[in-house]
């Protein structure tokens, strides 16, 4: 059987009517090749695409295709699409510096997909005053994502604080006992506040995805 050359992908361009939002472009481990024809193959199908894990040299690969989009090399995502106007709102925080490239994935992230997000970093439990001096504006917001890598902590004392669910991301931080963040995982897992959910290590764009399908429901609205 001839062998076609679209294989290698299948693309999805009616999620968007099933989910919130439409299909995303995970770049690692994908060829330079596969991962244009991804990238067009969205934008061509939707007019906007966000890709997540896309490294600099791969960006660099991406050839013509890096006129299109907006590409941030901290978080390792692009975008290219029609800017939303923002709603809702997510607190981002982090307990380190450390953890502030997987946060700016979710940032990145929430602004695609139309929701607004505000930053408080490095605000960990090594120096638990500093998160005191933003709790009411991080209580105020429909949604909190917390950030943490070494012991993952910051997630559970957060949600003894507020109202609002808090998605806890845990991050491959730390010395060598963090086992590249599956310490942290466990922690936030075993999180003794209510309202904790947990994503998968590292995984900024997870948190961004529930985080921005929490604010659509709460708005009742839908794109």
């Amino acid at each position: 059987m001839e062998r076609d050359d679209r294989q290698f992908y299948h693309l999805d361009a009616n999620r968007k009517a099933r989910r919130l939002f439409g299909e995303v472009v995970f770049a690692e481990g994908k060829a330079t090749d596969h991962l244009q024809a991804c990238i067009r193959g969205l934008l061509e199908a939707n007019g906007e695409v966000l890709v997540t894990r896309l490294a600099p040299e791969a960006y660099e690969g991406l050839d013509d295709l890096k006129e299109q989009l907006d590409y941030d090399p901290l978080s390792k995502t692009a975008t290219a699409g029609t800017k939303k106007e923002p709603v809702g709102s997510v607190a981002v925080v982090t307990a380190g510096t450390s953890d502030v490239a997987v946060a700016e994935e979710c940032v990145r992230s929430l602004s695609y997909f139309g929701v607004k997000a505000t930053r408080f970093y490095d605000v960990g439990v090594a120096g638990i005053h500093r998160l005191f001096e933003h709790m009411d504006a991080i209580a105020a917001c429909d949604v909190i994502v917390v950030i943490a890598g070494m012991d993952g902590a910051l997630p559970s004392v957060v949600a003894g604080l507020v109202t609002s669910p808090v998605i806890a991301v845990p991050t491959s931080v730390g010395y060598g006992a963090s086992f590249e963040g599956v310490a942290a995982l466990l922690s936030m897992l075993n999180a003794c506040a209510e309202g904790v959910a947990v994503v998968n290590i590292d995984n900024g764009y997870g948190a961004a995805y529930m985080a921005a399908e929490i604010v659509y429901a709460i708005r009742q609205k839908t794109r």
